[in-house]
């Protein structure tokens, strides 16, 4: 097989086990909990390292901003051998009781972005594989870090001008938080028949001013941190359980 023209690898060089992220640095940050991390390839928003956990060769690969960008690698990744699919990575709360720093397990997403309709109608639901899920849970509840599971919503941008109402309306639903990639990743993973799950580190609380949220993350807020290590390792463990 030639090289894949974005994420830059072959077959031989992704592992079964793939943990994908959208911050190129957090593949850095992920790699560190791997033992002999080596930088494979390194394209545009695609930024990919092999490593191994307990013996097990995992792939780490950023995916960029939004649903077009994480379903071309999602498409690479598989072409090059991917089975299983943890998404490590960040969202906004919708629920008031959400701390920052706290995770999101998602077991389901709305589809309220554009790639993956591209793919199939909206009625078609986007959900995580149940075998990942469950292996996301058991290592929080190890690691008795703070965290809810249930519904998240997938979007193309948090800038609208009725972002408010939008965000009051899925609140009111009960969804847990935002994120720009999950649902996207859900539905065309399982066109593909991939197993393919995410845990989102929440780092804007519900009705914070997006903008001061992010900053926030981008200092480094070292409870956010925490979130993403304790993110880290349930998806390592999720992955390392699956065969």
């Amino acid at each position: 097989m030639s090289k894949q023209p974005h994420i830059n690898t072959t077959a031989g060089q992704i592992a079964k086990h793939v943990i994908v992220c959208g911050e190129p640095d957090r593949v850095n940050r992920i790699a560190a909990f791997l033992d002999n991390a080596e930088l494979i390839a390194d394209n545009r928003e695609y930024r990919v390292i092999n490593g191994f956990y307990h013996n097990q060769m995992v792939t780490v690969c950023s995916t960029g901003i939004g649903a077009p960008s994480a379903i071309i690698a999602l498409e690479e990744l598989n072409n090059c051998g991917a089975k299983f699919i943890v998404r490590v990575g960040s969202a906004g709360a919708l629920q008031a009781d959400i701390g920052l720093g706290d995770l999101i397990i998602a077991e389901a997403a709305v589809r309220d972005e554009g790639g993956s309709k591209a793919y199939v109608d909206a009625q078609f639901p986007a959900y995580a594989s149940h075998r990942l899920v469950a292996g996301l849970e058991a290592s929080i509840v190890q690691q008795a870090y703070p965290a809810h599971s249930g519904m998240v919503r997938s979007h193309d941008s948090f800038y609208t001008d009725d972002e408010d109402k939008i965000c009051q309306y899925w609140s009111e639903k009960g969804v847990l938080g935002a994120d720009m990639e999950t649902s996207a990743l859900f539905t065309v993973g399982k066109l593909r028949g991939l197993q393919v799950a995410a845990v989102l580190n929440n780092v804007v609380l519900y009705q914070q001013d997006v903008k001061d949220g992010v900053n926030q993350y981008i200092s480094a807020d070292e409870v956010m941190l925490k979130g993403e290590r304790a993110g880290i390792k349930a998806a390592l463990h999720a992955l390392s359980l699956q065969i």
